[in-house]
């Protein structure tokens, strides 16, 4: 399987001529759905799903079946689901956004696991209970602390993880937040810019 990373959150998986992409959102390149067989969304946040641009696309997007996002269709999906986008096998895992500053609502969030190998978290530091291959761990946001994505991905001990969440921060944040998930975390940590792909 191939992943290519976007600006942001958004990821692109490619394998046997089949595109799954997860969490194209306003920030993340057009071309990231370029050829899209099917699209999963995290949650409803705008950093995660560009309505107007996924509402022209013409392909399946799968969410949380509690997410409110207007003007677009999209087949709801719950917590512990199993199902089959873009012919990739998809476990929805979690259920909500992690906690906000402040108090503020959270919302419904779901990580996916695609064929048992690749985890998208969205904005959660949810632990699933398999073992997971590839992490893409949450890198910044006004809801995390380094501290706690290091011991998120400490928690699922992957084979190899890569920042997602990482547009807000310029590159001189960039530079510490990898040297403390490659410090700290192991040597299977790699920042991927975004186009990069592995």
């Amino acid at each position: 399987m191939r992943i290519i990373k976007y600006t942001h959150a958004c990821v692109r998986l490619e394998h046997d001529g089949r595109v799954l992409v997860i969490d194209p959102g306003t920030w993340s390149e057009p071309s990231a759905l370029a050829g899209a067989d099917a699209v999963l969304v995290t949650h409803e946040h705008t950093d995660h799903v560009d309505v107007l641009r996924l509402a022209g696309l013409g392909v399946p997007v799968y969410a949380p079946a509690e997410a409110n996002i207007p003007r677009l269709e999209v087949t709801g999906v719950s917590p512990g689901e199993d199902f089959t986008a873009a012919g990739f096998r998809v476990r929805a895992v979690g259920g909500r956004h992690a906690v906000i500053y402040g108090g503020q609502p959270d919302c419904a969030n779901l990580g996916y696991i695609v064929d048992e190998a690749v985890y998208h978290p969205g904005d959660s530091l949810h632990v699933p209970e398999q073992p997971i291959e590839t992490l893409l761990v949450p890198a910044q946001g006004s809801w995390l602390k380094m501290a706690e994505a290091i011991d998120f991905v400490r928690a699922i001990r992957p084979q190899r993880a890569f920042a997602i969440h990482d547009a807000q921060v310029n590159h001189r944040g960039l530079s510490s937040i990898n040297g403390w998930l490659s410090e700290e975390t192991g040597n299977g940590y790699r920042y991927l810019a975004p186009g990069e792909s592995v």
